[in-house]
């Protein structure tokens, strides 16, 4: 008996041994795959032999094939080529990894040695060779995705389910939202069709939809965790007026996800992917994607007028909360404050004041920012809104008739687009008569866009200068600086100012 436990003693001791051994030495440091063992299921709240259960939001009998059934045929792979960051032009504008905060990352997949072409002579710029994904939304060719994935493109490549490829043009883009509209030559295509992101409740069972890893027609499966979610990714790019009402789930989604369909059980639409929450840039738990409520809105705007429509109330805004509610001397631990109404516009007319607390539009409750700017969101100007608040304790309920950035009701249109002038390698605008009189210009044309070319390689211009003389000549228009430009035999002299420094003309030289 004595020896037989010295045996077992031997072989335990052994065994620690053998592991500490591999530890040690980084044996286990290069294992890719491992199997675990299921561990046995203990149900700790029937331990007690309970004679029921239940059984809270079940998966649907059928399991997720109806959804991927629906869906996969109407998720398009969209393949990007961008501009190299740090080679001058766009610099690859929302695709650097480096510049996405720590915390959250988006879902546009850059494969690792993805730069190609470029880099001979001339100085061209090499492209970046991003993956993103797309959903059909019509059968002519209308396709939705994130601003993010087109912004920037030199070239759209989608390819359908059935693996047809065509080239995209875009139609429009919000970086507010960060929803993009493109499409492509084609007829009878198989579409989703939306459902009300409204009625989507937390818990309820979605399918995510897209490309992770140019992995295409990839199909995972989560629930609703939350809904109208900020986490100030489209900020970045969408500056004050940022739409962020996320739905949150735990569907597993990965680069390359980004402007795929996120679907509910009968496969129709409740939101498009954007961002994961994420320390790595790889899912780690959460997903967020733009409410489909939000995402039809845009593209009817954009299908219809090349820029989104938003009605605006015209206040500034922030967020109630314990202790700014003690600050201020609120009786309430929620709401959204207005610090600051702007004169003219629709929050004035309707009668708001600083310091009112709003907590519902249009019978909706909105008691944080992300769920004020969603319902505002949903509004072109011209619409009329009724607009909850409370103020010293007393609920009331006012109309507020939205309005433009311009401050008015009417149609805004997109801007001009950029004119190229090849040989420079920009793009340029002319500088209309209201800007000039603000600025106190005589005339000019204002740098758009700068890519690889004779102005990245040659001078420190940046985009947004405008450019007000060549040779000493004054600019008038976009073709009388094509003109001058063409004009100058040897040496071409730039001058002009930059919007925001005025006093300083700056002067750059150029040699043919």
């Amino acid at each position: 008996m004595k020896n037989l436990l010295l045996i077992i003693l031997a072989a335990v001791v052994g065994g620690f041994a053998a592991l500490g051994g591999a530890q040690y030495l980084g044996l286990n440091q290069e294992i890719k795959y491992v199997e675990v063992q299921a561990p046995q299921v203990t149900n700790y709240a029937n331990f007690a032999e309970s004679s029921s259960t239940v059984n809270v939001n079940p998966a649907p009998s059928a399991g997720f094939a109806i959804a991927a059934e629906k869906a996969l045929p109407a998720v398009v792979h969209i393949k990007v080529s961008k501009e190299v960051s740090g080679y001058g032009g766009r610099g690859g504008q929302g695709v650097d990894p480096d510049e996405i905060p720590d915390a959250f990352r988006d879902l546009f997949g850059i494969p690792e040695g993805g730069g190609q072409g470029g880099g001979q002579g001339g100085g061209s710029s090499p492209l970046q060779q991003g993956s993103g994904s797309g959903v059909i939304i019509s059968p002519d060719g209308y396709i939705v995705t994130n601003n993010h994935v087109v912004d920037g493109a030199e070239t759209l490549e989608v390819i359908l389910n059935d693996q047809q490829t065509y080239q995209a043009e875009v139609i429009g883009v919000d970086p507010t939202t960060d929803i993009a509209l493109i499409k492509i030559d084609a007829t009878n295509l198989p579409t989703v069709q939306f459902a009300d992101s409204d009625k989507l409740k937390i818990g309820e069972w979605v399918v995510a939809v897209g490309n992770p890893f140019s992995l295409t027609s990839t199909v995972t499966a989560g629930i609703v965790s939350a809904k109208g979610r900020s986490i100030d990714i489209v900020r970045r790019s969408g500056g004050e007026l940022a739409i962020e009402s996320f739905i949150q789930t735990d569907a597993v989604v990965n680069p390359g996800n980004s402007g795929g369909a996120l679907v509910d059980v009968n496969g129709d639409l409740v939101g498009i992917n954007t961002a994961i929450s994420s320390p790595t840039g790889v899912f780690a738990g959460y997903s967020f994607a733009v409410p489909s409520a939000i995402v039809k809105k845009v593209v009817k705007d954009l299908r219809e007028f090349g820029i989104v429509q938003r009605g605006l109330l015209g206040a500034r805004i922030l967020e109630l909360n314990t202790a700014f509610a003690k600050e201020k001397g609120i009786d309430r631990d929620n709401g959204v404050y207005v610090s600051e109404v702007t004169e003219g516009s629709a929050a004035e007319k309707a009668g708001l004041l600083n310091g009112d607390v709003i907590i519902g539009v249009d019978g909706v409750t909105t008691l944080r920012n992300s769920e004020l700017l969603e319902q505002l969101g949903r509004h072109r100007p011209g619409d009329i809104v009724n607009i909850e608040f409370e103020r010293d304790g007393t609920t009331k309920t006012v109309s507020a008739e939205l309005r433009n950035a311009n401050g008015d009701t009417g149609v805004i249109r997109p801007e001009p687009k950029p004119e190229s002038i090849v040989e420079l390698g920009a793009d340029f605008v002319g500088l209309d008569e209201s800007t000039a009189n603000r600025l106190n210009l005589r005339s000019g044309v204002t740098v758009a866009d700068i890519r690889s070319g004779v102005i990245a390689e040659r001078t420190r211009i940046r985009p947004g200068f405008i450019i007000t003389k060549v040779n000493g000549q004054q600019v008038k228009s976009v073709p009388d600086f094509q003109r001058l430009i063409d004009k100058s035999e040897s040496t071409i002299s730039l001058e002009g100012v930059y919007p925001d420094a005025l006093s300083r003309v700056m002067k750059y030289g150029i040699i043919k």
